[in-house]
């Protein structure tokens, strides 16, 4: 009986390396990322978020509905969405909203289910990019205050107290 032992030339070396090569490739390119990730300071970092310049538009006369806008920070190294809003003051019917332009251009409004608020960046709501769409209450003045809480889908709940203000004078 012949026994068959495994003899190493440089044709089995050569493709034995090969074979490793992308595979120790692969993991040496992962953990370089994630190495550089980690000294970035992002690695496990969540999303700080903070809610700041609150208004509110002073509704028109008969004016059904009106817009809330809010500046969004999120310093942290995740991102988080908003999901909704919601206020002790007015009962029902706040929606988030993003603002689109037809070929024409033409503006619109488009109800959203939630807003990005990405890692390291603002979501700064204005008139032609997102708000908070709001029922009218025609008791409100300029310079009231109306709370308001945000839910953020990693964050929770963040309160905060917008101003009601005269369109276009913010």
């Amino acid at each position: 009986m012949t026994s068959h032992a495994w003899i190493p030339t440089r044709r089995r070396i050569a493709d034995t390396a090969s074979a490793a090569l992308a595979p120790v490739c692969a993991c040496v390119l992962s953990l370089g990322g994630l190495a550089v990730w980690t000294v970035t300071g992002n690695a496990g970092s969540p999303a700080d978020i903070a809610v700041t310049d609150a208004r509110l538009y002073l509704p028109g006369r008969g004016v059904p509905e009106t817009a809330a806008f809010f500046r969004i920070s999120n310093t942290g190294g995740s991102a988080d969405r908003l999901l909704a809003v919601t206020s002790s003051r007015i009962r029902e019917g706040i929606s988030l909203s993003r603002h689109k332009m037809t070929a024409g251009g033409a503006g619109y409004r488009q109800i959203t289910d939630s807003l990005a608020v990405p890692a390291g960046d603002t979501l700064d709501m204005t008139p032609f990019s997102s708000d908070v769409t709001v029922p009218a209450d025609a008791d409100w003045r300029t310079g009231d205050l109306v709370p308001f809480t945000l839910r953020f889908e990693h964050s929770g709940r963040v309160e905060a107290l917008a101003v009601v203000v005269r369109p276009g004078t913010e």
